[in-house]
């Protein structure tokens, strides 16, 4: 007879052992004994075939009675997790969550995937943190990135350029639409955000309207953890932790149709939520606003698409009141819409534009800030200086890769490849609809949520202990152990966020909807079942 079993090496010289059924498994037992005792030798980590250590056996009773020879999974801890565990403050993490299991550690990637410390694929499904756009493993990327710094390995733009920077604004430039022909390189995309609210006051200063200091943004949006950045982000949770925060940050509704109670239960937005921000700008007072930021499709809440006419009435609105109007493209830009910059998409013109993640695919830091001619009109005076710079924005090696990155992008039709697939995207995932615990299934290009629901025709929502329960108990452990990274995210309602590499093609689409298909089901049947 043969069972497959998971040993996992615990902290206090003990295994974990876990059951597996299918993809999945169950934690049965933690089997205690002597240190050096070992249930298969050699100890390694790896899969095979073994004989039980008798202590082992003993220690499970009847659970391993009919089972002398059993299949097994081995993981052992690595170095590398100790050490992480011990010494790396990993992002938006807690601390105390590696407990009962050791921290991943991703070694490798190649295309869509990547590989862990015990050589485990997944499927990056979120590319990274929505950078990664064409794919791991991009030998021309490192090789533009090797070739720089070997010319020049550093230098600033403090009244100096390089032919890195040099290329790549102009590039840029060439490609951003409207008059956006200026670029500010900052080292990320938080600091790029902090820049565009530094120039927007600063603008209105040298326009002879200096109490133009007000900023408004939208509810649930996130821009960045920097004070000023933060101060614009309407996540309550990242928030609160540091305020008070800068003053004169102003929210207004964001569009969001599936618990919209405005126009939700109507064939048709309104437009209620566009119209909110002139309400708020009546409110404060126009001529006390700077600018006005915000995401061609926001992230946080889940890939909130803006209804059809929402930002040709945003765009009115600003220019009503002469309010800047700021697209916050960290994200949307470099194709996760099916276009450079996802204005496009959505046929707006904005005053400025903040880009990162994308324009180097993750493989070196960089941000920047497209910028109006309109706007640094102001600045083209004698003695006029922007008081703003970072030791590494325009760094020339991060520049390289861009560079090299758009090379790839043009060469290989990115943004046409994500129009050409995206339908099958939404088609497939989509098709997830029948599962109880979904309520709604949003978005565009490669970038997708998935919300979840306790009843999908009241559109329920979770408790914070169920929440917790179904997102970091359940959900995150099984997809992972499935094979597939994305996000479970419960910042607003909980969601599943999917923003694969923009090379991903049906093969990687299928496997990203029979995971969740297998996983979700999964879990609503849990979900019944905890609740009885």
């Amino acid at each position: 007879m043969q069972r497959t079993f998971t040993l996992r090496r615990e902290r206090a010289g003990g295994w974990g052992l876990g059951l597996r059924r299918g993809e999945f498994e169950s934690r049965v037992a933690v089997i205690n004994f002597v240190e050096h005792a070992t249930p298969f030798a050699p100890v390694r980590s790896g899969r095979g075939a073994g004989t039980l250590h008798p202590q082992v056996a003993t220690a499970c009773g009847d659970l391993l009675s009919d089972y002398r020879t059993v299949w097994y999974d081995l993981r052992m801890p690595t170095d590398l997790s100790q050490r992480a565990e011990r010494h790396l403050w990993m992002h938006f993490t807690r601390l105390a969550g590696f407990a009962d299991h050791e921290v991943p550690v991703i070694a490798r990637g190649e295309g869509c995937y990547v590989w862990d410390q015990h050589g485990n694929r997944y499927l990056d499904g979120l590319s990274g943190l929505f950078t990664v756009q064409v794919g791991h493993g991009r030998t021309e990327l490192g090789e533009a990135a090797a070739k720089q710094s070997a010319t020049l390995g550093y230098f600033p733009t403090w009244g100096f350029a390089h032919e890195p920077a040099i290329e790549l604004a102009t590039r840029l430039a060439a490609l951003a639409p409207g008059d956006l022909n200026r670029v500010f390189l900052t080292p990320s995309g938080g600091d790029a955000v902090e820049t565009a609210i530094k120039l927007s006051r600063q603008y209105w200063k040298l326009r002879g309207q200096p109490q133009r200091t007000k900023l408004i943004s939208r509810y649930l949006a996130y821009h960045g953890t920097s004070l000023g950045a933060l101060s614009l982000t309407g996540v309550p949770s990242i928030k609160t932790p540091f305020e008070p925060l800068v003053p004169g940050a102003i929210k207004v509704q964001t569009p969001y149709r599936y618990r919209c109670h405005d126009c939700g239960h109507l064939d048709a937005c309104t437009l209620r939520c566009a119209d909110d921000l002139e309400l708020r700008l009546q409110m404060e007072g126009p001529d006390t606003v700077a600018a006005v930021f915000m995401e061609p499709l926001q992230n946080t809440g889940g890939a909130l698409a803006p209804p059809a006419g929402y930002w040709q009435r945003v765009r009115e609105i600003c220019d009503r009141y002469d309010v800047l109007l700021v697209s916050d493209e960290v994200i949307a830009a470099f194709g996760r819409l099916g276009h450079m910059f996802g204005s496009e998409r959505y046929g707006y013109q904005p005053d400025m534009i903040v880009f990162a993640k994308g324009v180097t695919s993750g493989y070196a830091p960089l941000g920047g800030l497209m910028i109006s001619d309109r706007i640094a009109e102001p600045f083209l005076g004698d003695t006029a200086v922007f008081m703003q710079g970072q030791t590494f924005g325009a760094h020339p090696v991060s520049c390289a890769v861009a560079n090299a990155n758009l090379d790839i992008f043009e060469r290989e039709d990115i943004c046409g490849h994500v129009r050409a697939n995206e339908g099958m995207l939404n088609s497939m995932l989509q098709s997830l609809r029948d599962i109880p615990l979904v309520g709604d299934v949003r978005g565009e290009g490669y970038f997708y949520a998935i919300e979840l629901v306790t009843d999908q025709t009241t559109k329920g929502t979770f408790d914070d202990d169920t929440a917790e329960w179904l997102l970091r108990g359940y959900l995150s452990p099984r997809l992972y152990a499935a094979g597939l990274i994305c996000r479970a995210d419960d910042r607003a309602e909980p969601v599943i966020t999917l923003s694969p590499p923009l090379i991903a093609g049906e093969r990687e689409f299928e496997f990203i909807t029979s995971t969740l298909r297998t996983v979700l089901t999964d879990a609503s049947h849990a979900l019944a079942a905890r609740r009885g």
